[in-house]
């Protein structure tokens, strides 16, 4: 017997259908180990829950301009693997829901995590920090 959320004919992978991430308007993900490195070099603001860097792209860069780009990281020092994942997964919620409102388009983000804070703090205050430090890379002097 299957259970009642089962396809009928057995396994089907939709192997078309985008991912949760993917499926942001205009918002790509971060995979290459040289967009991380060139984000590390860029303007950084840290807030209590996390440390984003964001930096314009070049006009000479192979992705379009009008995309936003982010990127994701947690060290071991957040700990084990499930809690890594789990601070991943957060930011990723803090991303979904602040970028497409005030990243700009033909940026790149890199948000990383902080041990201890980017688990235990309360979600809108998440979304609170991320919020400000965008209004701080991209405050008026830059």
């Amino acid at each position: 017997m299957t259970p009642p959320e089962a396809p009928a004919q057995g396994i089907s992978l939709n192997r078309d259908m985008p991912s949760a991430v993917s499926s942001w308007p205009d918002i790509l993900v971060l995979q290459k180990r040289t967009d991380f490195l060139r984000a590390a070099r860029a303007r950084r603001c840290g807030t209590s829950s996390m440390l984003v860097q964001a930096r314009p792209r070049g006009p000479d860069e192979p992705v379009g301009t009008k995309a936003i780009r982010v990127g994701f990281t947690c060290s071991k020092k957040i700990g084990n693997a499930v809690t890594r994942n789990r601070a991943k997964r957060r930011l990723r919620a803090v991303a979904r829901a602040v970028l497409p409102e005030v990243g700009r388009s033909g940026w790149d983000y890199v948000l990383i995590g902080k041990p201890g804070d980017t688990i235990a703090r309360p979600y809108e205050v998440l979304v609170a920090d991320f919020r400000r430090a965008l209004v701080k890379l991209h405050g008026p002097d830059r």
